[in-house]
């Protein structure tokens, strides 16, 4: 008879624990966002802050997403090519699906009230660029647990991404544009060009899309707005450089 006994599991492996130079470290945040230049950012805020990063583009890739996962904070865009962001945080405010916060991101500071009344846990107004910032406002809802036990350390450098991930955007843009107007596809164009070129600092693109927004809003004939923006897409996509 043998009498040895099989071998004990291992023990499950310990959650990474923040410390002082990686606050965030053992959390996971989901962006929905449909912008790669703020998906860029908020990775690159992860990345120094020791987060992992989930990305979703749409409500829909975001609610199959969370069917999986648990992030530990949700960031949601409010305009989304498919919807409102408001219509998932006010599912996320019923479901919390383990999240600590979930956070409003938009360009639009008069959204905040919307956001809040919606059952967002705060708003963060892009463009967002301090590191220091954006560790600042995830750590508050961390709960006190999971906080670093040690002092953080304040870096406070500005997180720029690579300028390639803002042409991929007014790729994209261009894209819509050529495809013709279709329903609701000029209002949604030009507010993803208007929050994408002000992270951006692109004042031409900002001002082209203003002007796109207010022509189509007044019922105007959009058609010489909609060729200004869609000449100047054309032209800062031919000057990108090559990869």
């Amino acid at each position: 008879m043998d009498d040895t006994l099989p071998p004990l599991p291992p023990l499950p492996a310990a959650p990474p624990y923040p410390t002082a130079d990686r606050p965030l470290r053992g959390t996971t945040v989901l962006v929905v966002d449909d912008s790669r230049l703020t998906c860029e950012t908020v990775r690159l805020m992860c990345q120094y802050s020791g987060a992992r990063l989930r990305r979703a583009d749409t409500l829909t890739a975001a609610k199959r997403h969370l069917q999986v996962y648990c992030p530990s904070f949700v960031l949601v865009d409010l305009g989304l090519p498919d919807g409102s962001g408001l219509d998932l945080i006010r599912g996320l405010a019923q479901v919390r699906h383990g999240a600590a916060a979930v956070l409003a991101i938009s360009g639009d500071d008069g959204v905040a009230q919307a956001a809040a009344r919606a059952g967002a846990d705060g708003f963060i107004a892009k463009p967002f660029r301090s590191l220091a910032a954006f560790q600042e406002v995830l750590l508050q809802f961390m709960p006190q647990e999971r906080r670093p036990l040690a002092p953080r350390m304040v870096n406070d450098v500005a997180v720029t991404p690579d300028r390639m991930s803002y042409v991929d955007d007014l790729r994209h843009a261009a894209g819509l544009l050529q495809a013709g107007r279709g329903e609701g596809r000029l209002d949604y164009t030009a507010q993803f060009l208007l929050g994408v070129s002000r992270s951006a600092g692109d004042e031409a693109v900002q001002d082209a899309s203003m002007t796109l927004a207010v022509a189509h809003m007044r019922d105007a004939s959009p058609d010489a707005a909609l060729k200004k923006l869609r000449d100047l897409l054309d032209r800062r996509i031919a000057a990108a450089p090559a990869v």
